[in-house]
């Protein structure tokens, strides 16, 4: 998109000095309107075809999604100033008035799409909602320039603009539920619904049998709990991330009288865990909605027996609940005893081996297991009986990973 802001603003900047900018404006916002709205079905339409997530996937199927509408819309900006500039001695008032103006708008732009709009629209009409507005502004201009002889074609645009609407309103979302943070899917039979975020399968619960896990980390987090403390035994537990709220479920039909905690940022995964996962809230079950680092402060000390790490970002943690601070305020909650076990994903273990270092940092006994294309890092300051990488061969692995900081913490990085 910046590249196309950067092309666009450059071939209009000098086709306003060639043509008359009263011309360019009314095009620029139609063609730029019917881009904005033909986006989000490119998406479902070229996104079906791409089954990677690979920064070349990324990269490509943006450009050929936004580049166009980005390069026309930014003609506006020269055009405008073209327009507007009708003196030189009024030049620095005139493109300085015009910036702040575009820069105010892109701020509003940015806060209200990312504070508002997603979380009570899809993208899908906002784009949609975009593009008509952009089309009726260019009709109004063009309407503006010449009523007598755009009438016709204001006309053509309505009807066209319409059309383009009722087509574009027609494709179905990929989405069972589109919040703030994910594309949520439900999938699969259901009795054993599947929790898809975005593109990663991230959960599942059996609702006739939650405590039987359908996940093999899930068995390897379930079998490290079961290894440390009696069975049946109540615990005290706190859930970094729900998704399907698979592990909360299995501690309470396998524990009875265990209290879990669960801290979820995105409250339509909530929604549907309820809807479609059994989830039922309650003194022994609770959830707190929000980012789990702030919501963490809010716990007591030295109050639970285990927590447990389940939260991802697309096929990443989010990086501020991988660092060293992070986990030291999260330590701080553990009764003496207590251990912390972390679910992530890394094909390459780039990151797996930093996170590794960084758990080391701040629990005296760490022990990592690789599940498949996951790991499950387990920390404590008491001695842990899972099976795993420990002592050398925990060394050996880390190698020379650096220790996750909030000052340095590429996750993103170290998962390519």
């Amino acid at each position: 998109m910046l590249a196309g802001i950067a092309a666009g603003t450059w071939v209009f900047g000098q086709l306003a000095d060639k043509i008359d900018p009263r011309r360019l404006l009314a095009p620029l916002l139609i063609v730029g309107g019917a881009l904005a709205m033909a986006s989000a079905p490119l998406v479902n339409a070229l996104g079906g075809h791409v089954h990677s997530d690979s920064l070349k996937a990324i990269v490509a199927l943006s450009g050929a999604t936004f580049f166009l509408p980005a390069f026309v819309l930014s003609g506006v900006t020269p055009v405008v100033v073209k327009l507007e500039l009708h003196s030189l001695t009024a030049t620095g008032r005139t493109v300085g008035r015009l910036s702040g103006v575009g820069t105010f708008g892109a701020l509003v732009g940015t806060f209200g799409t990312g504070f508002f709009l997603t979380s009570r629209l899809h993208t899908h009409t906002i784009a949609l909602g975009i593009g008509a507005v952009l089309i009726g502004l260019g009709a109004a201009v063009l309407w503006w320039v010449s009523p007598r002889r755009s009438l016709p074609v204001v006309a053509a645009v309505a009807v066209t603009a319409v059309a383009g609407g009722v087509a574009s309103a027609q494709v179905k979302s990929p989405c069972t539920t589109e919040s703030a943070y994910f594309c949520i899917r439900v999938e699969g039979a259901p009795r054993i619904p599947l929790l898809v975020l975005d593109n990663l399968p991230h959960s599942s619960v059996q609702l006739d049998h939650p405590d039987q896990l359908s996940f093999d980390y899930a068995r390897v987090v379930a079998g490290a709990i079961d290894a440390r403390w009696p069975a049946r035994r109540p615990l005290r537990a706190l859930h970094v991330g729900g998704g399907a709220f698979t592990l909360p479920l299995y501690l309470a039909a396998t524990r009875p009288g265990t209290y879990s905690k669960v801290l979820e940022i995105d409250p339509a995964v909530v929604d549907i865990a309820r809807e479609r996962f059994g989830l039922r809230t309650g003194p022994r079950l609770q959830v707190k909605e929000g980012d789990a680092r702030v919501s963490l402060n809010a716990e007591p000390l030295h109050s639970y027996d285990v927590i447990i790490g389940d939260a991802f970002s697309s096929r990443s943690v989010p990086w501020h609940l991988t660092t060293k601070e992070f986990l030291t305020n999260l330590h701080r909650r553990l009764r003496p005893g207590g251990a912390y076990m972390m679910n992530l994903i890394d094909a390459g273990n780039r990151f797996a081996r930093a996170e590794a270092a960084t758990m080391r940092a701040v629990f005296r006994n760490v022990v990592v297991v690789p599940v498949f294309h996951n790991y499950v890092l387990i920390g404590s300051d008491r001695p842990v009986a899972q099976r795993g990488l420990r002592g050398a061969a925990l060394d050996a692995f880390i190698g020379d990973a650096k220790v996750l900081t909030d000052d340095f913490a590429p996750v993103d990085q170290l998962l390519r």
